[in-house]
């Protein structure tokens, strides 16, 4: 076995960023299962290849933190950690979802977790991240918000205005694009010309970095130097994460949009993969113990699905509940 390369992080931490990454799989795979059987339906976006983001990012927060996102949620529930069970109920619609079965695929909430969503309109959670990290400095918290979008959000108008005001009051929120390349079926290519979009935070004078996103170590040191920058009361920071989803848009799209040789270098640069890689040549847990984490993940994926078909629909009486009636029970204290 090769030498193992001088790392910054502990075992600890490189079993706790392999936990996450394959629970998020191993869901998300079974999740595009389910919705071939038809048993979850409507829109769901999956995060197979992005799973590097969301675990770097949790060793770099707390969990006072709030986070707030787009419609490809799963991921971030579960690293938040959300229970596959409650994730699994909310797509099948059941009444025990993290939702309450009204979300669906696209709308992930946990107040216990400090999960904001999970929302559906592109570019809509950007002003949402702002006012959260509003909130912890209006009460003195050293919280701050981590304000994720994709690359197709970055076009709305809303992130203009949000980056203005953000660095005029200097609020404790960190804007991350998981730049994947395509919004939608669109490269990057084809809706601007600035490919860096990292750079549009020059125009407000915020910190700005470009990120590799297929690392779990890259994204933590990232991350972290943001927080310890909002939580000094300096501000926010945007990161341009560069990954890659390995499946389309949504379940409905096939990606013919796609070559081949594209999507076997990016799957070449699997976090998992490399994770484990460095795993096993650090001796920090062997080939037996991984495969024992697995076993153990998949069991859990698995208990989630029978965990949903046993669960009741919503009833009938809760249609007009937590819609406008002042008692939602996912808003923020």
């Amino acid at each position: 076995m090769a030498k193992a390369a001088k790392i910054n992080f502990n075992k600890e931490t490189y079993l706790k960023w392999y936990e996450i990454m394959l629970l998020i799989r191993k869901f998300e795979e079974k999740s595009a299962q389910l919705y071939g059987q038809q048993k979850i339906k409507g829109f769901c976006h999956l995060y197979i290849g992005q799973e590097a983001i969301v675990a770097g990012m949790v060793t770099a927060t707390t969990k006072d933190d709030k986070f707030i996102t787009a419609y490809r949620d799963h991921g971030h529930a579960l690293a938040l950690g959300v229970s596959a069970d409650a994730c699994m109920a909310e797509l099948y619609g059941k009444a025990t979802g993290c939702t309450k079965g009204k979300g669906g695929s696209m709308h992930f909430f946990s107040k216990e977790h400090n999960f904001v969503g999970g929302h559906g309109i592109v570019g809509g959670q950007i002003p949402l991240g702002a006012g959260l990290a509003f909130a912890e400095q209006y009460n003195g918290t050293k919280n701050l918000c981590v304000c994720f979008m994709g690359d197709g959000a970055v076009r709305q108008g809303a992130l203009h205005e949000t980056f203005n005001m953000a660095m005029l009051w200097k609020l404790p929120v960190i804007f991350i694009c998981e730049n994947n390349d395509y919004a939608m079926g669109t490269s990057v290519e084809r809706t601007t010309n600035v490919l860096d979009i990292y750079k549009i935070g020059s125009a407000y004078d915020m910190p700005s970095f470009q990120v590799d996103g297929m690392k779990c170590e890259t994204v933590h040191d990232a991350i972290k130097e943001a927080a310890d920058r909002a939580r000094r009361g300096d501000g926010p920071t945007f990161l341009e994460i560069k990954t890659y989803r390995y499946k389309g848009h949504s379940m409905s799209d096939p990606a013919s949009y796609r070559s081949k040789e594209e999507l076997a270098h990016y799957k070449s640069l699997d976090p998992i993969e490399t994770t484990k890689e460095t795993i096993l040549k650090n001796k920090f847990a062997s080939e037996a113990d991984l495969e024992k984490i697995e076993e153990s993940i998949i069991e859990t994926v698995n208990k989630s699905v029978e965990f949903a078909e046993n669960s009741p629909y919503p009833d009938a009486s809760e249609l007009f509940s937590d819609v406008y009636d002042g008692d939602y029970p996912f808003i923020m204290d």
